[in-house]
């Protein structure tokens, strides 16, 4: 019997899990989780990479940056070079629990995301700032703002519009990425479809289900990315 031959029994099999026995209220709850620790992990990490990145493009001529510039360094390596799984792993069952911190597993979750998306973010936002014309910090020095006021005014914003298809990409990255937080117990589309399969030992079809809602995510994202894109275009334009 091939695919298309019992493609009926399965369907059946799944629509019966997912609506009649309320399998969808799952999904939901997976999909706000997915949703929410992505977004999140993004705003965390386009903040601590913004940091980093402003201190990194910083001369090291005193002993102050030059030890911000290691810790960044440091910073950087490890969560760029462990996998995301040992991250969370480390972060739920060592980290918070020495420090004696106890937190929900979503809110773990989205901080070792965001310090996880950090890194990344840090060396896009120091391509962006560095892509920036050298003149337009000249131009805020002399104006009489300060290095930081400059930074966060003028030279930031416009670092953002150069790396905007990146930062889209890191964004697709972490929605796809979510799909290891079952690790620590925590619910997402993984999960809940992996429940729907579990219920009636069917995995064929909730498992093509959720790798369409990953492409549906991926692709509106895309859009979204796009949309912004030409009215950057279009404001720039006008300017």
């Amino acid at each position: 019997m091939n695919f298309f031959s019992t493609f009926p029994k399965k369907w059946a099999v799944f629509y019966n899990t997912f609506i009649n026995a309320n399998g969808y209220l799952e999904v939901l709850n997976g999909l706000k989780n997915t949703v929410v620790i992505a977004v999140l992990g993004l705003i965390i990490g386009i903040a601590i990479g913004t940091v980093i990145a402003a201190v990194k493009v910083i001369p090291p001529y005193k002993r102050i940056t030059r030890f911000f510039h290691g810790l960044g360094n440091v910073y950087v390596a490890f969560f760029r070079g462990t996998p995301i799984v040992v991250q969370l792993l480390l972060g739920y069952y060592v980290l918070f629990p020495l420090l004696g911190i106890s937190l929900p597993v979503l809110n773990v979750c989205i901080i070792i995301f965001g310090l996880n998306s950090g890194a990344y973010i840090s060396e896009i936002m120091r391509g962006g700032i560095n892509s920036v014309d050298p003149g337009q910090m000249e131009a805020g020095r002399a104006l009489g703002l300060s290095f930081s006021a400059t930074m966060m005014l003028i030279v930031i914003p416009q670092a953002i519009k150069n790396i905007l298809p990146t930062l889209g990409n890191e964004f697709i990255t972490l929605i796809k990425e979510t799909s290891v937080v079952g690790f620590v117990g925590a619910a997402d589309i993984c999960v809940a479809f992996r429940y729907i399969g579990t219920n009636n030992y069917e995995f064929m079809i909730p498992y093509l289900v959720m790798a369409l809602i990953y492409i549906v995510l991926v692709l509106i994202i895309t859009l979204l990315i796009h949309i912004m894109e030409r009215r950057l275009k279009r404001s720039e334009r006008n300017a």
